[in-house]
């Protein structure tokens, strides 16, 4: 189980220095250290709105991401805040608190526009927080969602099926929760009671016509409407009297007033059950290292100059993992084969068996911690030091069966050996006696185990080595007749030639083992790649299609509010997002 993380206090994750946002190292080392899956809170709104003080709230604390108490604006950049999260033991819980909207000692609000777009990447639950009711002053102050189109984009390169590339940022944008503070009025809509989501719900309904008034007050409805289906509204008394708010981190509870603490309690409340833990497309759960990887990233385009762009933040995060996923199927490999791999093995098929056993493991280990493999250049990787490895394995048996049969030879033949330097064999009838004994310790090693595959060539190399002793001996023996020792060397020429030929079949047996592995080892990665692109198109079906229900329901919504220049819209961009997702079964088929 993954540790804890224990954060006293918040740190900065993106520093604004004003002209540009740096990622700050210390707290990029905290998310590194984050396994478990991340659920994400990101707040925005302008300064002076209590932003602050919610996010302590979500933390379980009075004090933390900076409150202040003047006019000038306390938090910079983005601020993290890790803490284990208060329902889900298996999930990390990350705040970001953002610096506040519409700074007046900023020179150049350019910054409000990236500082938005990193909330809205970043998060899987974004919360907008802003003063009183929502009316058009409140919807023109929220601009940058309409902005996004043009701070962010889901794909690097235009879709050849013509889907406009916001179409897809339904996928991947946030849960929306709008915030409203020190709220007055009575939720009521043409006389009637509602919900605070009925609330939001009717601020966001569409204005007919076609001047400029008309757009623009349509713009920003229609963008929130688009871009965050999932949507929730949250209404908050004046915690307590306007002299009391500078002191607020301070005041216990019950100096509060009642109804804001139960509003507190019924956001909170919220918050930790529903904020889904931040996914990536595909499925592809965050941790704190992905996290850590879109922080950089999304930074890292902002500062060159170029637009942040999700495909392009989840193969960076892809390269990374796959490599490390490479590395780790290799290591399992490795570990495996250097503990079960009984060497010397008795022949090559009992370590191909055991080397196919493993590299199927190892290639689902490979699988199961890597994505997105674009023309599956990791699993290639993988493939190519697999087969590495598995030639050095076989040479390592090798090697370890020449290096026990040679110690075997000189243990069983070195008596033998010591005989020809006496001189015993040299005398009539002596090439007999040593051939005699020669076959005896000849069978004493062919009985001996453990010597691996090398044992027949290693005896081959050995007599072959000793042919000079063996020919000399044959000549000096005077009980032998001429013919008779060219017989002998006729038998000691077919028997060489013999072992040789049973050398190249061997080889040849060995090769085409080899090959055959090959074949297998290839057949392998296919059959669990083709069955792990199944699911991962499968997840994209998926999404598609929750994608294309979610662009149905605001369909509908067009259909009966009347609009149906928007609602043709839509229904273009939905059949072409069904066309492309056809193409996906079809590739799946």
């Amino acid at each position: 189980m993954a540790s804890e993380i224990h954060m006293p206090g918040p740190v900065c994750l993106i520093e604004n220095s004003g002209e540009q946002l740096v990622v700050k190292e210390e707290a990029l080392e905290i998310l590194s250290t984050i396994q478990k899956p991340v659920v994400v809170v990101a707040i925005v709104g302008f300064y002076r709105t209590g932003k602050s003080y919610l996010m302590n709230n979500l933390a379980g604390k009075q004090k933390g991401f900076s409150l202040g108490s003047t006019v000038q604006p306390h938090t910079k950049g983005v601020w993290m805040w890790c803490l284990p999260h208060p329902l889900k033991p298996e999930h990390t819980l990350v705040l970001l608190d953002t610096e506040g909207l519409k700074d007046m000692e900023k020179g150049d609000n350019q910054n409000d526009c990236w500082i938005f777009a990193l909330a809205v990447l970043l998060s899987s639950t974004f919360i907008y927080n802003s003063m009183g009711a929502i009316n058009q002053q409140a919807m023109d102050q929220l601009h940058y969602v309409t902005e996004l189109t043009d701070l962010i984009k889901s794909k690097s390169s235009p879709d050849q099926s013509g889907i406009d590339d916001s179409a897809d940022f339904v996928g991947f944008f946030p849960t929306f929760v709008w915030a409203l503070r020190d709220f007055s009025l009575e939720l009521e809509v043409n006389g009637k009671l509602v919900t605070a989501d009925e609330y939001l719900e009717h601020s966001l309904t569409l204005k007919k016509g076609a001047d400029q008034n008309t757009k623009r007050f349509n713009k920003t409805r229609l963008c929130i409407r688009k871009f965050f289906p999932k949507r929730k509204c949250f209404i908050f008394d004046r915690p307590t009297e306007k002299k009391q708010l500078c002191k607020l981190e301070t005041l216990p509870e019950e100096q509060l007033c009642s109804k804001f603490v139960e509003q507190i309690a019924e956001f909170t409340s919220y918050i930790f059950n529903y904020s889904a833990v931040k996914t990536l497309s595909g499925g592809i759960i965050v941790n704190g290292p992905r996290l850590k990887s879109l922080v950089q990233t999304y930074v890292s385009a902002i500062s060159s100059g170029t637009l942040p762009c999700m495909e392009n933040a989840v193969l960076t995060l892809a390269q990374i993992e796959n490599s490390a996923a490479v590395q780790k199927a290799i290591t399992y490999y490795e570990e495996q084969m250097n503990q079960k791999a009984q060497m010397p093995t008795e022949n090559l098929q009992e370590l191909l068996d055991l080397h196919r056993l493993i590299e199927s493991e190892a290639i689902h280990i490979f699988l199961k911690n890597s994505f997105k493999d674009v023309n599956q250049k990791f699993q290639r990787e993988l493939g190519n030091l697999l087969v590495a490895n598995q030639d050095a394995f076989v040479k390592k048996n090798n090697n370890l069966s020449s290096a026990r049969c040679s110690d075997l030879l000189e243990d069983i033949f070195g008596p033998l050996e010591e005989k020809v330097k006496q001189g015993k064999f040299s005398k009539p009838g002596g090439y007999y006696h040593f051939l005699q004994m020669k076959q005896e310790l000849e069978k004493k090693y062919n009985q001996a185990p453990g010597k691996g595959l090398q044992a027949d060539v290693m005896l081959k190399n050995y007599f072959q080595s000793k042919e000079d002793v063996v020919e000399t001996l044959l000549k000096m023996d005077q009980s032998l007749t001429e013919p008779a020792k060219e017989v002998e060397a006729e038998r000691i020429k077919a028997e060489a030639a013999e072992a040789a030929n049973r050398e190249l079949e061997d080889k040849q047996k060995k090769f085409e083992l080899m090959m055959q592995e090959k074949e297998q080892s290839y057949q392998e990665h296919l059959k669990q790649l083709t069955e792990k692109m199944k699911e991962e198109q499968q997840k994209l079906i998926a999404e598609q299609e929750n994608i294309i229900a979610l662009k149905l329901q605001e369909q509908e919504k067009l259909l009966r509010e009347g609009f149906k220049s928007e609602r043709k819209k839509l229904r273009r961009e939905i059949d072409k997002m069904k066309k492309r997702q056809l193409c996906g079964i079809c590739t799946i088929l």
